[in-house]
């Protein structure tokens, strides 16, 4: 396969499916706006020798299949329509069921803005700053970083050059990690160092492969990496005015107890989809199906009631200091 080939991305919406998805290739810098890992497109067109009978069957299946989607979109429209007339209302079942809404509608769910102490804004306002910090691999700090990131992966082995081949061993698609950021920016770097001090076991074990049955073909760690960071930000709607997302307001919940909230998440959601990687059976064209799963499963812990620290998510439970 083509370095080209490798490069393909893919744009994709929420996790709820509203938005379309498509493929380009991209050879330039992007904004934070893109994941680095997508799935290819399958033709599902018959072969010549399908036969009249084949082909009749194939146009029923197809036929069944449109109208139980109609008539399951019908359903949940509906209950979507009950849930509001029956969460709304301040009844018994309201009180009761405070995120059921939030669950049957997903990150699409926009709720008043949280309140901020001084504390959270500002805590808000330094991630927001080095959400918009781009990587520069001419800056001397963003090179140390790498070099750093280096040395905490492979401790005791020889530093290489900046562009070296060696980089391809942590999981950079190319020789040179810098053209690899493109909608990370530096904090994925920050990420990908801050899992490496904090937890350095669990770090280690992912870098290297070393749980479960892996695929011939793995996905490229210091890249997941990346695409890990651009789903945490979208996620958690952290480029609007203020959070309306149930998981963006809970987030911000989190920052006010921890300061490192969302590099502690960063690590949390890295594990999680190693567990959903494996727990798929997942190989790299399905990467990208694997981080959706990811998002929904981090969505869905980030709105129980009892979690008030990064630490009380029950998948914080994975990681290994």
């Amino acid at each position: 396969m083509t370095s080209r080939t490798l490069r393909r991305r893919l744009h994709h919406g929420d996790v709820d499916g509203k938005k379309q998805e498509h493929l380009e290739t991209s050879s330039g810098l992007d904004g934070l706006d893109e994941p680095l890992l997508g799935n290819y497109e399958h033709d599902d067109r018959h072969s010549e020798g399908d036969t009249n009978e084949d082909l009749w069957e194939e146009e029923r299946r197809k036929e069944h299949l449109h109208w139980t989607l109609l008539f399951s979109q019908l359903i949940a429209q509906w209950a979507q329509w009950f849930a509001n007339i029956v969460l709304g209302s301040g009844s018994l079942i309201g009180r009761l069921l405070p995120f059921s809404s939030y669950t049957q509608r997903g990150q699409s769910n926009k709720l008043p803005p949280l309140s901020l102490s001084p504390l959270q804004e500002e805590r808000l306002q330094n991630l927001r700053q080095r959400l918009e910090v781009p990587f520069d691999g001419s800056r001397v700090e963003h090179q140390d970083a790498l070099k750093q990131l280096w040395r905490l992966a492979y401790p005791g082995r020889e530093l290489p050059a900046l562009k070296s081949e060696l980089w391809k061993e942590m999981g950079w698609q190319g020789s040179d990690p810098s053209t690899d950021f493109r909608g990370g920016g530096f904090i994925s770097l920050e990420n990908l160092i801050f899992f490496a001090q904090r937890y350095p076991e669990s770090f280690q074990r992912l870098l290297h492969k070393q749980d479960g049955t892996r695929a011939e073909w793995e996905y490229p760690f210091a890249v997941a990496g990346i695409n890990i960071s651009f789903m945490l930000a979208q996620m958690l709607d952290l480029q609007s005015g203020k959070p309306t997302s149930l998981a963006g307001i809970r987030f911000l919940e989190l920052l006010g107890e921890d300061e490192m909230a969302f590099d502690n998440l960063y690590c949390v959601a890295f594990h999680m989809m190693d567990a959903q990687w494996l727990a798929k059976r997942a190989s790299y064209m399905e990467f990208n199906d694997v981080l959706k799963s990811t998002r929904t499963q981090l969505e869905r812990e980030l709105a129980l009631e009892d979690v008030i620290n990064v630490r009380d998510l029950p998948a914080y439970n994975l990681l290994k200091r």
